[in-house]
């Protein structure tokens, strides 16, 4: 589905669901002006034609004992294919990391990864960059405040 094929509705609809995805059709409905009925069919057509891609629990990191968010800046040894997809399949497989860029300028990943403390980081940085022939330089940021934290998309 392309953004064009988007109407209004639609747009009203992913609007109530990306600030609470457990808002019931009939609450969207009324909101929206449309039924139950109708609302549930849109939201099963933007889910059939990947529009919301995925419905899931937002967990806070601080109540998990997960206090420490990092950006890391990975610059590749060679830019190949086979380099790049093995290090995209190595941080799908890390659940330190929250996010991950293929991006352009000088890194060529830019990582977002969470641990409990300095330690935790410190093995993490062992396992993916250290014992990694292919990364040629990594460069760490400590957050210091979560500011803004989200995956909410503009609609306007």
């Amino acid at each position: 589905m392309l953004s064009g094929d988007l109407d209004r509705l639609d747009l009203a609809i992913l609007a109530c669901l990306q600030s609470d995805s457990r808002t019931i059709a009939e609450v969207i409905g009324a909101k929206v002006g449309l039924s139950a009925a109708a609302v549930q069919r849109r939201i099963k057509r933007l889910r059939e034609t990947g529009v919301i891609e995925k419905e899931v629990a937002v967990l806070s990191p601080a109540a998990l004992g997960l206090s420490m968010t990092f950006v890391v800046m990975v610059e590749m040894e060679r830019e190949n294919l086979t380099v790049l997809d093995s290090f995209r399949r190595q941080v799908l497989a890390d659940d330190c990391v929250q996010q991950c860029y293929y991006v352009t300028g000088t890194a060529d990943f830019v990582l977002i990864v969470t641990c409990p403390d300095m330690a935790a980081f410190e093995v993490f940085t062992r396992r993916t960059f250290f014992d990694n022939p292919n990364v040629r330089h990594f460069t760490t940021s400590v957050a210091m405040d979560r500011v803004k934290v989200g995956l909410t998309l503009p609609l306007d």
